[in-house]
This record gives C-alpha cells, structure tokens and sequence, in this order.
C-alpha cells in the first residue's frame, strides 16, 4: 500500500503515461520527507469526482471527499491520492466501509499525527450521507450518557 519516496524518486508525479489501479489494494499512496516536521500544521485535500459502487444494487455512489491531517515524518503525495481516490470507481461497498477504508490506508501510508476523512455521499433515495472516520477516534457518547 504505501511507498516511502524521496521528493525525486516520486514515481507517479510528472508521467502521464500511468494508468489508474483497478481497484485500492493495486494502488499505491506515495508519501515523501515532511518539510517541517517539528511543527504541527494541517494539510487540506478535497474532490468532488469520487465514484464507488453499492454493493448491493451496483449503482454508482457519487462523493465529496475530503481528507484533513497533521503529517509527522511523512506527508502523501497528491496525484498519487488521486489515483488511489480513482481506483475505488468499481469497488463495491458501503459507504461507511469506503470512508474507513480510506483512512486505514492513509494512516498506514504516513503515520500522521492527526488525521480525518469526511465523505459526503449524494442524496439516493432522497436521502445524503455524510460519513467523517477520525484519527485518533473520538469519543462517541453511548446512548444515555450524558452529553
């Protein structure tokens, strides 16, 4: 899943000839050295061209991706995150499955500090849903706690 590179050895940044993966596990998020790696500072990714298939009826799912994190030694590279984002066009799954998916990956890919994805899924049925998985979990009250 994940490729440590240096900033030159980045494999998919500036060849145009590279294919997308047919699915996340062929994918390959590359990360390269954080530039400031003793300072706290958040990195900001979002796309609104996100498509994973339910598995149930086999309709497309259409997202807002967007993916908040504080990097520790490493941060990811962004066409490589697009190609991996790409690579979920036939996967079949839930939609909450997809969005932890996508974190478990990116945390195994860079380590971050912190870490975020929220996925906004368009309404079907009349209905949208936002799944948001964090990094380090946070707390969810039970039901009955008080809040």
């Amino acid at each position: 899943m994940a490729k440590t590179k240096s900033a030159g050895q980045l494999t998919l940044l500036g060849r145009s000839e590279v294919k997308i993966p047919a699915s996340p596990a062929e994918a390959r998020l590359e990360t390269f050295p954080n530039p400031a790696p003793r300072r706290n500072y958040r990195i900001h990714f979002e796309t609104d061209d996100f498509t994973s298939v339910c598995p149930i009826t086999g309709q497309p799912d259409f997202a807002r991706i967007d993916i908040d994190y504080v990097p520790d030694r490493l941060c990811v590279e962004s066409k490589s995150l697009k190609f991996y984002l790409a690579s979920y066009r036939n996967e079949r799954a839930f939609n909450e499955a997809v969005t932890n998916r996508i974190l478990e990956d990116f945390l195994k890919a860079c380590a971050p500090r912190q870490a975020n994805v929220t996925a906004q899924f368009s309404a079907r049925g009349g209905i949208a849903l936002t799944v948001r998985a964090d990094y380090p979990d946070a707390k969810i009250p039970n039901a009955g706690d008080e809040l």
